[in-house]
């Protein structure tokens, strides 16, 4: 039974291994493995405790102090039995305040802590976005090596046909044996430039397997979309977080100039207590309701809200110049796209013009009315039209998908 377990998972194991790719996929493992992705965890645990440190402000508030002082006066009382103030006093105290009412400071601070958090977590997903393209780039050049390889096997086919062919009539002595080797030498060509292919597939290959942590085996080829013209991009939502931040800002300048007021308890040890009429160490308290109202934040409140003002100004004009550039790259991406989907319909005619002129070549060549040389011309004129069909329709799929990137679709 455990054998049987292990087979089970190792099976498993095998075909999620083997599980063919698609771009989001790749796109989803990328975004979980990239070390950045790392900061995310940071960022909420830091606006965690910034959120957490703000509230606290609400939690009553403790602090002590104590002085000794030598004063050059005393209240003097001339009566009979009233004993004479000492000019050196001494007096430790502590003090237990709770705010009943702050003019919005602290919500404005947890509100303002909450506020940055988002941004950075929003920052990061902008930062992440990028990772996008440079998987794009790996996977479509994978999928263009495969295609490439694909037709260079049937460049193999043609000119292996063409040796088998030529190798009989220089054994029938109707050709020379250096017509045969001419095939030969290309059919060299060939493989040298599937070793090319394959090794330049393999590099994409592992360095994607680095972006999604686990192997590349085999990749789905994406279905053709229409390119997007709505833009969703991540910075937009970054940018609405900056704007809120500003806009918590300018509601937290109103609470600096409102009045503060709190309850207090205050108790202490010293000389004199509260009974001004005894000169003796003891012990005092006191409690009840403090108005604190600062008015020196109205010297700058203008300043600071033409501040904040112009700040969200920039943003607008960032957040402007960020569509603009990004309108300018979709209309680029658009005007690609179409060249490609033309030329790609040239290919199609090019390919049957060449298959026609090569299929006719192949009885030239059995026939002798054409030389090896002649016919590794067609042959290879007919593999580059298949060439630059693949090159072509790789190509428009890469920028359909890298359009859907820009856009933020």
């Amino acid at each position: 039974m455990r054998y049987l377990v292990w087979i089970c998972l190792l099976y498993s194991t095998q075909a999620l291994a083997q599980e063919p790719l698609t771009l989001d996929r790749c796109y989803e493992l990328a975004t979980k493995n990239y070390p950045l992705i790392k900061q995310r965890e940071l960022i909420n645990k830091s606006g965690a405790y910034s959120v957490e440190n703000a509230a606290k402000g609400y939690l009553p508030q403790l602090s002590f102090s104590g002085q000794a002082t030598y004063q050059s006066d005393v209240v003097h009382f001339p009566l009979p039995g009233v004993p004479q103030l000492s000019k050196d006093q001494y007096k430790v105290q502590a003090e237990i305040s709770q705010t009943l009412y702050d003019g919005g400071s602290i919500r404005y601070q947890n509100e303002l802590s909450k506020a940055a958090t988002a941004t950075q977590e929003q920052q990061l997903e902008v930062n992440l976005y990028a990772v996008k393209d440079r998987v794009s780039q790996l996977f479509f050049g994978i999928l263009l090596s495969e295609e490439q390889l694909r037709q260079n096997d049937l460049r193999r086919t043609d000119i292996e046909s063409g040796i088998h062919k030529m190798q009989g009539a220089v054994d029938n002595g109707t050709a020379l044996r250096s017509s045969a080797d001419e095939l030969k030498a290309e059919l060299l060509n060939v493989e040298q430039t599937g070793t090319q292919l394959t090794a330049t597939k393999n590099g994409y290959m592992q360095m994607l397997a680095l972006f999604i942590n686990q192997p590349v085996t085999t990749l789905v080829k994406p279905a053709a979309i229409n390119i997007p013209t709505d833009i969703k991009r991540p910075e937009l939502s970054l940018y609405a977080r900056q704007q809120q931040t500003y806009e918590i800002q300018e509601k937290q300048l109103k609470s600096n100039y409102l009045p503060k007021i709190s309850a207090f308890v205050q108790g202490g040890y010293g000389r004199p207590t509260y009974n001004i009429v005894d000169n003796s160490f003891g012990v005092f308290g006191m409690g009840g309701l403090r108005l604190s109202w600062s008015l020196n934040s109205l010297y700058t409140l203008h300043n600071n809200k033409q501040t904040l003002r112009i700040n969200r100004q920039d943003l607008d004009v960032q957040k402007e110049t960020f569509l603009f550039n990004t309108r300018l790259t979709l209309t680029q991406q658009q005007v690609n796209a179409q060249q490609y989907d033309d030329m790609i319909s040239q290919d199609q005619q090019i390919i049957a013009l060449r298959t026609s002129v090569k299929n006719a070549a192949v009885a030239q060549l059995e026939n002798g009315v054409i030389t090896s040389h002649d016919y590794i011309s067609q042959v290879n004129a007919e593999n580059q039209a298949r060439q630059n069909l693949v090159l072509h329709e790789i190509q428009l799929l890469q920028i359909q998908y890298n359009s859907k990137n820009t856009s933020g679709n």
